[in-house]
């Protein structure tokens, strides 16, 4: 295999419409390219597409974890440079830079037919995409080989790596580029477009990552202007944003258009991987019983210092958004009643209306949920029957922005009432109340740093839950080493359940970083898998061996 970022330069997969049609046309000649608007508008369209955008997986985290892959290269600690994630991931980001920096060398060909306003705002939609490919590489890799520019394949071989501060800054510019040129808004709410918004949350989200939190609290607040001049706005409803009508909310700052029709989505695979075996799946991509356990008592307090907890009905009391995320234990699912106590051996079925044998029960099916958990944020009622998952994919939203600027102010020492507003009006939104109703939720009233530091983090976990940001959360705050060294825990075989302890014996030992310990509960709890995390070298990602291969100019990160 060639330099990839460099052989990447003769290649463009380009997408069909400067609406967005979300299928790639045949592959085009960047010789003969970019001559007109319809041509400059399908090179930039091309990298809508999730691959250029999506967040990191929920699996490399303590929230979720999947029966059938038991383990992967993250959390198991075997990732190498040889790792076809690794690979991937480079691959894909340094694609996105490659078709950027053609595009804006070549832009000006259609200048004698194209509107000079039009060139400026799609050059500012590349320059974002480049940015923000470079914010992922530098999050993950930290240094990298920094290209802003075609260049010949003679010259890739003598390429070193660039200091990832010296990217930032290149980011932050560009950023501030993108936010300048582009409209806060489009006239057609459908058309989802690259805004000034997605350029300020982007530097938001890297300069928080990157611990620049002056840069994070400024960029936040510029998107908290826009929402204060309409173009934002928290969805009313929680679990309502995560479906098919929350795809039209002002809630979402960037996410990337789905759908059946156009043959783009997940497949049937995925769709059974995620819903009960009574409706058809395999209950097989799973919440963990720490992702469970984070969600606080509607006191406000967590499970290990509320006294509204009780282990043996877990979901009582409990921040509404548990249920929103979770199944509920005794409630209608996908037209079944989900129930996966070992005695449950039959279960109503509101679709059939009549009891059916109960899959979900690991009596009855072995391979029924090992936690005893399914995911119910983000599926929508008819993925059992379609066998299709094609919910519009979000990447940036604006509750993200509100917990970015309050952590930027808590980690600066400026802590004041508008920290504790961003904070209540998510934790007010679960509720279903406004911030303002404070004898109607928890709200947030401390000052002390330590505590709003642990209220935000906890915040984050479950407020974006499945959104692909709970790992770089564990890696910048220096947390994977004690929340990727724990073992994943499910229910007893059923023949082990002690009944009276069903579904979980004790309330949860949890420490000051919010980390769960069931190391005793004994035989009360089952070791799915046990994780591993190397502190001396996985906060990085390896560089991928097949990039040195070629050029020996491009070190390794240490330990690999």
């Amino acid at each position: 295999m060639k330099k990839i970022y460099f052989l990447l330069l003769a290649i463009l997969g380009l997408s069909a419409c400067n609406k967005l049609d979300l299928n790639p046309l045949s592959e085009a000649a960047t010789g003969t390219f970019y001559s007109n608007q319809t041509e400059l508008e399908l090179a930039v369209n091309d990298l809508y597409r999730l691959d250029f955008w999506q967040n990191d997986n929920e699996l490399y985290s303590d929230n979720e974890w999947h029966r059938g892959q038991l383990t992967n290269a993250v959390i198991g600690g075997t990732m190498t440079a040889e790792d076809g994630t690794v690979n991937n991931y480079w691959l894909i980001c340094y694609k996105g830079i490659a078709r950027a920096n053609s595009f804006i060398a070549n832009k000006n060909r259609a200048a004698a037919n194209t509107p000079a306003a039009v060139i400026l705002r799609l050059e500012a939609e590349m320059r974002l995409i480049r940015a923000y490919q470079y914010s992922k590489l530098i999050t993950h890799f930290g240094d990298v080989p920094f290209l802003t520019e075609p260049i010949e394949l003679s010259a890739a071989y003598g390429i070193k790596r660039t200091a990832k501060s010296e990217i930032l800054k290149f980011i932050y510019t560009e950023l501030d580029f993108a936010a300048l040129n582009l409209p806060a808004s489009y006239s057609t709410a459908s058309i989802k477009r690259l805004t000034k918004g997605a350029a300020l949350a982007i530097k938001a989200r890297t300069a928080l990552y990157m611990g620049d939190y002056a840069i994070a609290r400024d960029a936040a607040k510029a998107v908290m202007d826009l929402a204060t001049a309409g173009n934002y706005a928290l969805n009313p409803g929680f679990f309502q944003l995560f479906l098919k009508p929350g795809e039209s909310s002002k809630e979402l700052i960037i996410s990337i258009p789905r759908e059946q029709a156009q043959n783009v989505s997940s497949s049937a695979a995925y769709v059974q991987d995620n819903i009960s075996r009574n409706a058809g799946g395999f209950g097989a991509q799973l919440p963990t019983r720490e992702i469970v356990d984070a969600y606080e008592c509607t006191d406000g307090k967590p499970i290990n210092e509320s006294s509204l907890y009780n282990p043996l009905d877990p979901f009582k009391n409990r921040d509404p958004r548990l249920t929103a995320t979770v199944v509920e234990f005794n409630t209608y699912w996908l037209g079944y009643n989900y129930a996966p106590h070992p005695d449950s051996l039959q279960v109503w079925s509101n679709k059939l209306g009549r009891k059916v044998t109960n899959n979900d029960t690991r009596r009855v099916a072995v391979n029924a949920s090992f936690t005893g958990f399914l995911w119910k944020k983000g599926i929508d009622q008819t993925w059992a029957d379609r066998l299709t998952e094609d919910n519009d994919a979000i990447i940036i939203r604006y509750a993200e922005m509100l917990l970015t600027y309050a952590e930027a102010k808590i980690e600066l020492g400026e802590i004041d009432v508008t920290v504790l507003d961003a904070i209540n009006q998510i934790r007010a939104r679960a509720y279903g109340v406004s911030a303002a109703q404070i004898t109607s939720y928890p709200a947030v009233v401390t000052t002390d740093v330590t505590e709003l530091r642990k209220i935000v983090r906890r915040e984050r976990r479950v407020e974006f839950v499945r959104e692909g940001l709970r790992y770089m959360d564990l890696i910048r705050w220096k947390l994977a080493e004690k929340a990727l060294r724990t073992p994943v825990i499910g229910l007893p075989d059923p023949a082990n359940q002690n009944r009276a302890k069903w579904p979980f014996p004790g309330v949860t030992p949890i420490d000051a970083d919010g980390i769960a310990d069931y190391s005793g509960f004994g035989a009360d709890v089952k070791i799915l898998v046990n994780r591993s995390f190397d502190k001396n070298k996985q906060y990085l990602w390896p560089i991928p061996a097949v990039e040195r291969r070629v050029n020996n100019n491009i070190t390794q990160n240490p330990n690999y």
